[in-house]
């Protein structure tokens, strides 16, 4: 069997394999999807998957809501357990305290579409809703009936 023509180096590695292997994405195709869309940042600018990530680079990556702000310390070509991928960054202390204040945040104020537990109503729970309000059902007064403002009798219009 021959071995294979380039070895994996810890010296050269890409830039969506690091975050493959830090842990920060499941899956290699995810990394490669947040790196196109611009929410991973090497050094400050936009990038692409293949660039080479080095030791001592400064990473951003926003994840949902969260923006971590990272230090390479370190470079693994395969995927190994979290507490050894946390041994592959460092986060700054700025990027953590934001983090955690901005976690207190939404703690105190949640988002209000995560309070609704259900989303439209049943036939039955609208047919319920309506009898509360008021509203008319099938056997419903004449619609003139309903309004404010109403037409005259039939025999006084011309």
């Amino acid at each position: 069997m021959n071995p294979p023509a380039h070895p994996p180096s810890t010296e050269r590695l890409r830039l969506d394999k690091w975050l493959w292997a830090a842990r920060f994405f499941k899956t290699r195709a995810l990394a490669v999807e947040a790196i196109e869309k611009h929410r991973v940042r090497l050094n400050g600018a936009h990038t692409k998957p293949s660039r080479e990530v080095h030791a001592d680079d400064e990473l951003e990556i926003a994840q949902g809501p969260v923006l971590r702000t990272v230090k390479v310390l370190g470079l693994s070509a395969t995927r190994g357990p979290a507490p050894q991928a946390a041994l592959l960054y460092s986060e700054t202390e700025a990027s953590v305290a934001q983090r955690l204040a901005q976690a207190e945040q939404r703690r105190l104020a949640p988002e209000p579409a995560l309070a609704l537990t259900q989303g439209r109503p049943t036939k039955r729970q609208r047919r319920d809703i309506d009898a509360l309000r008021g509203h008319p059902g099938e056997h419903a007064p004449h619609w003139n009936e309903r309004w404010s403002a109403s037409l005259p009798p039939d025999d006084t219009r011309s």
